[in-house]
């Protein structure tokens, strides 16, 4: 019996020195200019509901610190809940993993303005929400031109700008699945088959899930891409 109790403190032993690996553990720094008052909340999204990690009051210094240990590299997101009661412009979202992360902005542009150093992960999402935006901004621009041609109708333009509104999207999907294959080494490969082009044909999504290495395809976000390769008709 003893030699049971004996494994058991080694079993507990090894699990307390991985749970307090310091190599597991994300701190998020930075510095939100012109912040006096507010709360800083690190948040994560760990199965569908988003919940609050770690949070700092802020009072009269916009220096903050926020942990939190991960199991994985993912998505988290620093929310600000400021004295303005300001509902918009108020969560930056980054691709959090092991490590420094330091998020500078200012309280009054805080996703706008913010300036986030990471791993490389970090500047890989950067780089797509960049061009993502673009492919956005030039869907809004056409959704805009055809709400104008509503009245007076003028249907063979409105044809057009639809046919260029399709071919907009058919690129936006194109380049996600491209950059999901061309970095299927990475835990973003499966987050942007799963996250932006859910309802992309399987067997583009197929390619994406087949190329992930073993340790990707069973991650949170691989589990997920599988469950909607399950789904597909």
């Amino acid at each position: 019996m003893s030699k049971y109790f004996q494994l058991l403190g080694i079993l507990w032993l090894l699990a307390s020195c991985a749970s307090d690996d310091p190599r597991a553990i994300m701190v998020v720094e930075g510095n939100i200019a012109g912040l006096k008052k507010g709360t800083l909340y690190l948040q994560h999204i760990p199965d569908s509901a988003l919940i609050n990690l770690d949070s700092v009051e802020i009072n009269g210094d916009g220096k903050f610190s926020l942990q939190t240990r991960l199991s994985e590299p993912d998505v988290y997101y620093l929310y600000l809940k400021s004295a303005d009661n300001n509902e918009l412009d108020d969560r930056i979202p980054f691709f959090g993993e092991p490590g420094p992360v330091r998020i500078n902005s200012r309280w009054n542009a805080f996703e706008s303005e913010a300036r986030i150093e990471a791993g490389e992960m970090q500047k890989k999402f950067e780089q797509f929400r960049e061009n993502l935006s673009r492919f956005n901004l030039q869907e809004l621009e056409l959704a805009r031109e055809m709400v104008a041609l509503q009245l007076p109708r003028d249907s063979t333009l409105l044809d057009s700008l639809q046919r260029a509104s399709e071919r907009i999207l058919k690129r936006r999907y194109l380049y996600a699945i491209n950059f999901a294959l061309n970095n299927r080494d990475s835990y973003m490969a499966p987050y942007i088959a799963w996250a932006e082009v859910p309802d992309a044909n399987p067997k583009l999504l197929d390619s994406i899930y087949r190329a992930l290495p073993p340790e990707i395809a069973s991650s949170k976000y691989g589990k997920k891409l599988q469950g909607l390769l399950e789904k597909a008709p």
